[in-house]
Formats: C-alpha cells, structure tokens, sequence
C-alpha cells in the first residue's frame, strides 16, 4: 500500500504513546465524575467495578492500598460522586478511571435515609411520645464529636459562657465516610462510663458539610444504639436544613452543634436574673407575712393583757361598784334622807293606807335619823275617783 503525502504514520505502539501524550497534556490531572456503580468485584485486593451513566460507561479500578482509605464501600446501584484521574495502558489502549475517593451521591444517600427511616418507623423508634425529657442542670455533658474541629471549639466555648458548672468530657469521634461501627463503640463506652463519671446526657454532633457528608449518620445501627441509650441524646448535625436518622431517634435535634450545647445547658445570666426576681418576690412574700404576723400577735396580746387576772378583778369591782351604787340609789334609806318617813303598824308591817288604821292605834314613824312612836288622832281617807266624780 502506498504512502500518502503529509498524512503521519505510526506503529501501534507509537500510536497508543501520541493517544497517551495527548491526554496527559490536554486532560485535567483529577476531576468529580457523576456516576453510579455497576458489577463491583475484587481482584487480588484491587477493586474492579463499572461506572455507568444511561448508556454511557468506563471502567473503574480502586488499588488495594487505596481502598481502605475510602470513606464509602460501594454497593451494586450505588450513586456515587468519584474523585479520580485517568489510566492509560498504552501497550493496550486501555482506558480506566483510577478511583482516589468516593462518596455516595445525594440521590443515593437520600434513597438509603428513606430505606433505614421505613425500617425504623413502624418499630415506634421515631415516635415523638418516646423522646426524653433532657435534664435541667445536668452535672456532666459527653460530646462524641470531631477533635480537634471547629465545631468542638464553637461548643466548648457556648459552654463555658452559659453554664461553666456542667463537666464536659469530650469523646472524638470520626464522622465521615465507613465508620459507623467506630461511631457506636465509643457511644457503649460513654453508656458505661456514664454512672462513675456522672453523665446525664449526650451529644452527637458534626459540624457543616455536604449532605454527602453526613450519610454516616443514616445508619441503622447507629440510629438502634442511640434509640436504646438511657441517656437522653441531642443532635447537631450539619445545617440546619440538614436531617439525618440519627435526628429522627434522638431526643432532641437540634440545628448545628453549637445549638445543641445551647439547648441542654441553661444560660447562666438568665439563670442569675430569674433568682433575682425569685428572691425580691420571696423577701416582698416574706415581708407580707411577717406584717400579718405582727398584726396577728398584736391581736392576741391584747386579748390576752384583756383577759389578765388583774384587769379582770378591775372589771369585776367596777361591775360591784356600779351594783352598789344602783343598790344605793334604790335604797328606802336615800328616800328617807330626802323627807320621806316611813310608817310601821303596831304588828310591824308597813302601812300602805289609812284605811287599816282606827283612832287610837299606835304608829312607829322611821325616819333618815331615827324612830317617831305615835298614836293615830284621826283617820281622814281621801275620796276614792268615783266618789270624787259623784259629788262633781
């Protein structure tokens, strides 16, 4: 066959090199690849699997010194977003994605929260009536979290501002990527710890990320550790848009981190206005009360000074002193001293009229100063009304 001028030749060897060369300089060194997982299979510690996009797909290898370091094991039907750079076998023009990281997709971490979420659903382990009330003043606080993170930072200083009286134990934690088993070991050793080291509560807590990020915390057996600690459990996960299952079993969810330690310490200047208040309204109370008790006493002392045996006696005399002087004003003998004199038959009762008296019979006359004995001259009764009127 004959050769074609200005057209390049090469050698198959030769060729695959330039194909090579060419995507080196002209394709990025790493890049995101949208995918999901097709047919995963190992091969001597090497992790051999298909990305598919519709009809689309390439193959996809992750090295055995690079598969333990994925922070996601991929499934069969997994969406995945991958972080890799391109394979070139020149001897075969073979074209492979050498996987460096992987994470699953939204989609897929939405489809595996949905998945655990029906699970858990009909056992009542999301059932707001089960959640907890988180204590009041609680002496000591676990937060399992990233250290060192600015998120742990956020919240040991929200907890030294609001209630530095609470004992923080921190427990470090991963929270991204195959460690839910690590996750659910440290919360056991927390539960069992708890009564020496005087825990009341926990808190599960990561700060910012994708949802991507947060998938770990989807897990089913994360989601039954925390539904069956005897410890209340607070949340802070992500956002606040942010809900994973482990925000569905605990007790309390709250929007980030640092809202978590806000809502399970109290804050210490409200804390100090409320036992101001308190203790203005118990001195007002107090006062009130000692002002009735005073009036009260007041009352009782003068019923009992009222009731001394000396102001009774004193009653008494003055109740005989006024008898004696009614005695006294009623007595014949004021009559007497005033010009009356009073008269006595001889048989010694009092007349009372003249017409029981006859000429001759004797009188004894008593007087203010002494006796007057008589002799009755003459009788002169006076007319009675119906003779007076008869003579009229």
């Amino acid at each position: 066959m004959g050769s074609e001028t200005g057209l390049p030749r090469y050698s198959v060897a030769a060729l695959n090199q330039a194909i090579g060369s060419l995507l080196e300089r002209g394709f990025a060194p790493r890049f995101l690849l949208d995918a999901t997982v097709s047919r995963p299979q190992l091969k001597k510690g090497h992790l051999w699997l298909t990305l598919v996009d519709g009809d689309a797909s390439i193959g996809a290898v992750v090295w055995a010194s690079q598969l333990s370091k994925l922070s996601h094991q991929p499934q069969e039907g997994d969406g995945v977003v991958v972080v890799g750079k391109l394979n070139f076998w020149a001897s075969r023009a073979s074209l492979t994605v050498q996987v460096l990281d992987l994470r699953p997709s939204l989609s897929s971490v939405l489809r595996r929260f949905e998945q655990v979420r029906q699970q858990l659903e009909p056992e009542g382990l999301l059932d707001p009536e089960r959640k907890r009330p988180l204590p009041a003043l609680p002496a000591a606080v676990a937060l399992l979290t990233s250290s060192p993170s600015s998120a742990l930072a956020d919240m040991l200083r929200t907890a030294q501002e609001r209630w530095p009286a609470t004992r923080i134990h921190v427990v470090p934690i991963p929270v991204q990527g195959a460690v839910e088993e690590q996750i659910c070991g440290r919360l056991a050793a927390v539960i069992a710890a708890a009564g020496e080291l005087g825990i009341e509560a926990i808190v599960l807590a990561r700060g910012g990320g994708s949802r991507e990020d947060l998938a770990v915390f989807d897990g089913e057996q994360l989601a039954r550790a925390l539904a069956a600690s005897p410890l209340p459990v607070v949340t802070g996960l992500g956002h606040e848009d942010d809900t994973t299952v482990a925000d569905l079993v605990a007790d309390y969810r709250a929007a980030t981190p640092t809202a978590a330690v806000v809502r399970l310490l109290p804050d210490r200047a409200q804390v100090a206005l409320t036992l101001h208040q308190r203790r203005t309204q118990l001195r007002q109370l107090l006062r009130h009360r000692l002002e009735q008790e005073r009036l009260r006493l007041g009352g009782q002392r003068q019923r009992v000074l009222q009731l001394h045996p000396r102001l009774l006696l004193e009653q008494l005399r003055q109740q005989l002193q006024q008898r004696r002087s009614l005695l006294q004003a009623l007595s014949p003998q004021r009559l007497l001293e005033r010009g009356f004199a009073l008269v006595v038959g001889a048989d010694g009762r009092v007349l009372h009229s003249v017409r029981a008296l006859q000429p001759g019979a004797p009188l004894h006359l008593e007087l203010a100063d002494g006796r007057i004995d008589a002799v009755v001259q003459q009788v002169h009764p006076q007319p009675s009304n119906d003779n007076a009127q008869a003579h009229g």
